[in-house]
Parts: structure tokens; C-alpha cells; sequence
């Protein structure tokens, strides 16, 4: 069956991302949404907070099972993931630790006290980073370049990504038509996570800035 044109509350047409994701679930079914979710990790700004919904929806109109939708999608989340982790590993640490050198204003001190956070928190850190936007696929990387064990970093992307996923197949599921507006209060979510994000930059490189000012009087 075709899916466009497809009603959306007071639209007619699905756009952008959606259009994209209706396109691969109609192809090749459930995995096509998993292999969307797979690309959401590997490209950030293709937004999981459209897909999932819209996997969700797909499923309630019976094309797949609820059962499939969770499958596939979080089966995506896991394989994303894992190729950044993949990514890390061959960056590598002194790698890494040469580029972010050459970082204005980062100094190896903050990389080591990056590096220390992370083999205190790593744990935490990849499941709970599984359910925040932009986070959810960056922190696999430095998990890759501290060589964290492959299957507790599997494991715990498996648990993190499945109870992300399992929130918003179900919201679709169950909003059906409407599953659009799911999208609408994540992205309040993620505009919080932006913020805080440049907040915490801008708090960052005013102390650096000032760190270097008073080396240079002290000099």
C-alpha cells in the first residue's frame, strides 16, 4: 500500500525526515525503519524523535507488529552505535589526544580530566546517553577510544536504546494519526539539551580566556 498522501492532524503530506523514513518502511518494511534509526546515529540530525513515532504509527495500521517496530528500530540503535564505537577504536587515544591538542583553548589537562570523568561515569554515561538528544550518539566515540569493554558497551546501548525506543514506538502506536505531535514536545526536550550544551561552552571558554589572561599578567 502507498502511505502518501498520509493525514497528520491538520496536514496532509508528510516532509523532510518523515517523508524519507514513510519511504524506507514502505520498501522494505520494519527493517527499513531500523535502518533508519541506524543512520540517525551515524548522521545526529536526522531525528529519532520523528522516526520512532512514525514506526510506531506504521505498525498500528497493521503493515507490521508492535513486536517488529521495537525489533528493528532498537536492532538500528545498537548497530549505529556500534560502528561509532568502531570509529573511536581507530581513532584511538594518542590519536585523539594529538587533534584535541591542537583545539585554541584545549589543553591536554582538560582531555585528562575528560578522560577521567569518563573511566569513573563511562558506565552511566552510554546508557543514559542513549535517551538525550545529540548525546545519544556522540558519547559512543570516547567509549571506543577508552576501549570499554565491547559487550558491556553493547549491552548497555542495548538497555538504554531500548527503553528510548520503546517511549516513542508506543506514543505513535497509540496516537496513531497523531503520533506527529510526539515530535513536537521532544524537540522542547532537545532545545533544553542545545541550551545547556552552550551554556556549558560559553562557560568554558570565558574561563579559559581568563585562565590565559592571568598567565599572561602573572608573566
Amino acid at each position: 500500500m502507498s502511505y502518501l498522501p498520509l493525514q497528520t492532524g491538520n496536514e496532509s503530506t508528510l516532509g523532510g525526515v518523515a517523508d524519507w523514513a514513510v519511504t524506507m518502511m514502505e520498501t522494505i518494511g520494519a527493517p527499513g525503519a531500523g535502518l533508519a534509526i541506524a543512520l540517525e546515529n551515524l548522521f545526529p540530525p536526522l531525528p529519532s524523535e520523528v522516526i520512532l513515532p512514525l514506526a510506531g504509527f506504521t505498525a498500528s495500521r497493521g503493515d507490521f507488529t508492535l513486536f517488529e517496530a521495537l525489533f528493528w528500530t532498537t536492532a538500528g540503535s545498537v548497530l549505529g552505535a556500534y560502528l561509532l564505537y568502531l570509529l573511536g577504536v581507530l581513532l584511538g587515544r594518542d590519536r585523539m589526544r594529538h587533534l584535541v591538542s591542537k583545539v585554541p583553548l584545549v589543553d591536554l589537562e582538560d582531555v585528562d580530566s575528560v578522560e577521567a570523568w569518563f573511566n569513573r561515569h563511562g558506565y552511566k554515561a552510554v546508557f543514559f546517553g542513549r535517551m538525550v538528544p545529540i548525546f545519544r550518539s556522540l558519547v559512543s566515540i570516547p567509549a571506543g577510544i577508552e576501549r570499554m569493554p565491547v559487550w558491556k558497551f553493547l549491552g548497555l546501548t542495548l538497555a538504554g536504546s531500548l527503553i528510548w525506543n520503546t517511549i516513542f514506538v508506543l506514543s505513535g502506536y497509540y496516537l496513531g494519526e497523531n503520533w506527529h505531535l510526539v515530535e513536537q514536545y521532544a524537540g522542547i526536550f532537545q532545545k533544553m539539551v542545545i541550551a545547556a550544551v552552550v551554556l556549558v561552552v560559553v562557560f568554558f571558554i570565558v574561563s579559559k580566556v581568563r585562565k590565559v589572561r592571568r598567565k599572561r599578567e602573572a608573566s
